[in-house]
C-alpha cells in the first residue's frame, strides 16, 4: 500500500545501520532522510544530485519518483556488497520489491541496470539462490541477456554467472563483467584478456569503437553490421572465440555522489584500487590462464601497480607468472601534462587524489615505474604501447595532448605514435583499422600457443 520510494526506504531502514563502512552508512543516511518534498521545498525546485544540479521549475513541489528510487537503489546496491546485508534483503522480501520496481519501471534503463546488479551482488552467495529462482529473477536475467545493448546484458550476464554453479566455477564480484562468452558453451577457453580503462572512463564506453561519419563513410553506412558498441565483445570475441574477454570497473567520477564520502579520497588512490581489484580478478579466476593485459590511460598505472603487488604476494602469483602481455594505450608512466594546471581546472577535470598522482616526475611514478621495470624485464612480458599525437579538447578553453609521446614510454616493449587523441587511442574506427590490427596481432602472437 506504500508508494515504491517509500517501500524503498523501509527497506533500507531495516538492514543493518551501525558498523558499516563509512561510505555505506553515508550514503545510505543519505537516502533515508532525503525525501522528495523535503528536497523539493528546501531547494526551491532544484535537486542536487552527485554535484549535478538537475532543474525544475521553481513550482515543482515534488521530485519525481523514478530520481528518488534511484537514489535509494544506488544505496542498495553498495549494502548488496555486505554479505550479511543480503541475508536482510532476503529476508524482508527484497527480491520480490526489487522485481515489481523491476516490471514497474521498464522505460528506465538506469534502475533496471541497478536493479541488476543488485542481484548479481547477491548471487555471490549460494545459500540465496534457491530465494532469486523462486523471485522469478532467472528469467528476467535470461530475457536482459538478449539485450543488443552491451551494458545491460553484461549486467545480466555477471548475474546469471553467479548463479550458475554447475558450469561456471568462477564467481564475479562487483565491477567485473564478462564481454565473451555470454552463454554457456562446449569451447574450452584456452586464455584471458582483460581490459582495465582509465580516469573518467569506464568498463564499456572506453573500449567503445570511434564514431563515425555517416556522411563521409559510404563503407560503414552501407556495412551497418561492422559497427560495434564494444570492439572487445564483437570484434575480438568473433576473431579470438577461444578467449574470456574481462573488463573491470571501478570510480573515477568526480560528480559521483561517492566523492563526499570522508573515506572515498583514499579509496581513489592506486594503492587502494590495486588490492581491491586483484582480489576481485583472484575470485573470477583471474590467473587461472594465460593473460593479457589491455589499459587505457591510468588504467595503465594500475596494471602496473597490481602486477608489482602480485608479484610481493604469494597468493597472487598466478596472476603474475600466467600473465603473457600488457598493451598500454596512452598510459602516462611519466605523468601527465593535466596535472600542471591550477587546482580549480585540475578538480573540474578528476578528482584531486588521481591528479596528484599524476603529476609529472612524480616521486611515485618514478617509484612504481622503476619496479615495474625490474621484474617485467626479468618476467619477460611481451609489451606494446600506442602513443597519442593529436590534442584533446577538454572544454572549450584547453587543448593539450594529456599523454606527451616522452611519458607514454615505458621503456620496454614496442611504441607506436597513432594520430588521434587521448580518447580516441583505445577506440579504433573501423575492424580494419590499423590500432584494431595491431592489437589482434599482439594478442594472437603471445597467445599463439594458446590460440
Amino acid at each position: 500500500d506504500y508508494p515504491i520510494e517509500d517501500e524503498l526506504r523501509l527497506l533500507l531502514v531495516s538492514l543493518p545501520q551501525t558498523g558499516l563502512d563509512p561510505c555505506v552508512q553515508y550514503f545510505t543516511s543519505l537516502a533515508l532522510r532525503e525525501s522528495s518534498q523535503t528536497l523539493a521545498a528546501q531547494r526551491g525546485g532544484l535537486w542536487c544530485f552527485g554535484g549535478n544540479g538537475l532543474p525544475y521549475c521553481e513550482t515543482l513541489s515534488k521530485i519525481p519518483s523514478e530520481t528518488v528510487e534511484l537514489f535509494c537503489l544506488q544505496a542498495l546496491v553498495q549494502h548488496s556488497k555486505v554479505s550479511s546485508h543480503c541475508d536482510k534483503i532476503e529476508a524482508k522480501g527484497g527480491l520480490q520489491l526489487l522485481q515489481r520496481i523491476y516490471q514497474q519501471r521498464k522505460d528506465s534503463a538506469k534502475i533496471q541496470r541497478n536493479i541488476i546488479r543488485i542481484i548479481g551482488n547477491m548471487a555471490l552467495d549460494e545459500r540465496l539462490h534457491s530465494s532469486i529462482v523462486r523471485a522469478g529473477w532467472v528469467s528476467v536475467l535470461a530475457e536482459v541477456m538478449k539485450s543488443p545493448h552491451v551494458i545491460q546484458s553484461s549486467h545480466a550476464s555477471r548475474a546469471l554467472a553467479n548463479l550458475d554453479r554447475d558450469m561456471v566455477k568462477e564467481k564475479y564480484p562487483d565491477g567485473v563483467y564478462v564481454l565473451h562468452p555470454q552463454y554457456r558453451s562446449s569451447q574450452p577457453i584456452r586464455a584471458d584478456i582483460l581490459f582495465v580503462h582509465g580516469l573518467l572512463g569506464a568498463a564499456f564506453k572506453t573500449w567503445r569503437q570511434q564514431d563515425i561519419d555517416r556522411h563521409s563513410d559510404k563503407k560503414a553506412s552501407e556495412g551497418e553490421e561492422d559497427y560495434s558498441q564494444c570492439w572487445p565483445k564483437t570484434w575480438l570475441a568473433s576473431d579470438c572465440p577461444a578467449l574470456r574477454i574481462i573488463s573491470v570497473e571501478y570510480d573515477t567520477h568526480l560528480s559521483d555522489w561517492k566523492v563526499k564520502c570522508p573515506v572515498e579520497a583514499h579509496r581513489k588512490s592506486i594503492a587502494y584500487r590495486s588490492n581491491e581489484l586483484l582480489d576481485k580478478l583472484r575470485a573470477a579466476g583471474i590467473g587461472d590462464r594465460p593473460l593479457v593485459w589491455v589499459s587505457h590511460s591510468m588504467g595503465g598505472l594500475l596494471v602496473k601497480k597490481m602486477l608489482v603487488d602480485a608479484s610481493k604476494n604469494p597468493e597472487m602469483d598466478k596472476i603474475v607468472n600466467n600473465t603473457r602481455g600488457i598493451i598500454f594505450y596512452s598510459v602516462p608512466h611519466h605523468g601527465s601534462q593535466l596535472a600542471e594546471y591550477s587546482i580549480n581546472a585540475r578538480y573540474l577535470l578528476f578528482p584531486s587524489v588521481e591528479v596528484k598522482e599524476l603529476s609529472k616526475d612524480s616521486p611515485a611514478l618514478k617509484e612504481l615505474n622503476d619496479d615495474f621495470l625490474s621484474f617485467a624485464k626479468d618476467k619477460k612480458f611481451s609489451v606494446l604501447s600506442f602513443a597519442e599525437t593529436l590534442p584533446t579538447h577538454i572544454g572549450s578553453m584547453i587543448k593539450l595532448h594529456v599523454v606527451p609521446l616522452e611519458s607514454a614510454k615505458l621503456g620496454i616493449g614496442d611504441l607506436i605514435p597513432v594520430d588521434v587523441n587521448h580518447l580516441n587511442i583505445c577506440k579504433p574506427k573501423k575492424k580494419d583499422a590499423f590500432l584494431y590490427q595491431r592489437t589482434l596481432k599482439f594478442i594472437q602472437d603471445v597467445l599463439a600457443q594458446e590460440l
